[in-house]
């Protein structure tokens, strides 16, 4: 169902199949196909008391309402028991995003004067490229040389799952990549990032030593930065100047919203927290 339906990678086809099988056992002698809402919800709600963490709650609700609306597509059953289910509420470990003039700060001051001059290239490429189109770093490093050859303001990227899409990027960022991939050419490296191999990509241990030159040319602090952290900025940024969240999960490449409207929990406690701190009728009696 997931293969041929999203693509899905192989660890979330195994993960997703341990969550229905375990539904099952739970069931009994009773149909998986066949169970009603009471079941569903008594089921969550014992798992829940056992100490399942939320975060698996959320997944195992999110593998039966897939395989709920398949076989409501499929015709096999008239209803999805689980449709009208919230998701269980958790705390995210979304990292603190940098803040616009961080992000620029970054670019400008990061990607300048390193001792190698490719360094700079490479640099300044990674960085404009994750800000303006919040890929993921496997994303990222994953992207051929020869993206760059079509034409026009969007990339082509594939994701989890082997799922592509595509995403606009900056002029600037076009730029980085196309004057970086000018200088490699000599290494004849099928990789926009190629590392110390040509004929294979940058690891993601050697990018994120990269950024962290980067964040001490910069003046910030190297903890608080990693590719994570600009994808989630990337994404925090947006919807500050009220991007639409449909239009975000598409950019970011999340196969289930759900995911997508965790950075509008996030937002919503920091918002309370700004509110309780700095509002005179929040301050204590």
């Amino acid at each position: 169902m997931l293969a041929s339906e999203r693509g899905a990678a192989l660890r979330t086809r195994q993960a997703y199949r341990t969550d229905l099988e375990d539904f099952a056992r739970w069931l009994g002698p009773d149909s998986i196909a066949r169970a009603d809402t009471g079941q569903l919800r008594a089921y969550l709600a014992q798992r829940g008391r056992e100490g399942l963490s939320v975060r698996t709650q959320a997944r195992r609700l999110s593998a039966l309402r897939q395989f709920y609306r398949f076989l409501l597509q499929e015709n096999l059953r008239a209803d999805n028991p689980v449709a009208s289910q919230p998701m269980p509420a958790y705390r995210p470990g979304l990292p603190h995003p940098l803040t616009e003039e961080e992000v620029a700060q970054l670019i400008a001051a990061g990607t300048t004067g390193h001792e190698d001059p490719r360094r700079d290239l490479v640099s300044r490429a990674a960085l404009e490229l994750l800000y303006t189109t919040g890929l993921r770093v496997s994303e990222l490093l994953a992207l051929p040389a020869s993206c760059l050859q079509r034409s026009g303001p969007m990339l082509l990227v594939r994701g989890k799952g082997g799922r592509e899409r595509l995403v606009p990027f900056s002029a600037q960022a076009r730029q980085a990549a196309q004057a970086l991939v000018h200088y490699d050419a000599v290494l004849a490296s099928p990789w926009l990032f190629p590392g110390r191999k040509p004929q294979r990509p940058l690891t993601r241990q050697g990018f994120d030593r990269i950024l962290h030159a980067c964040a001490l040319k910069a003046g910030l602090d190297p903890q608080r930065l990693s590719a994570h952290v600009l994808r989630h900025s990337f994404a925090t940024h947006l919807l500050n100047r009220g991007a639409d969240l449909r239009a975000l999960q598409m950019l970011l490449g999340h196969a289930d919203i759900a995911t997508t409207q965790i950075y509008t929990q996030v937002m919503s406690e920091r918002l309370q927290e700004v509110m309780r701190t700095h509002h005179p009728l929040s301050a204590p009696g």
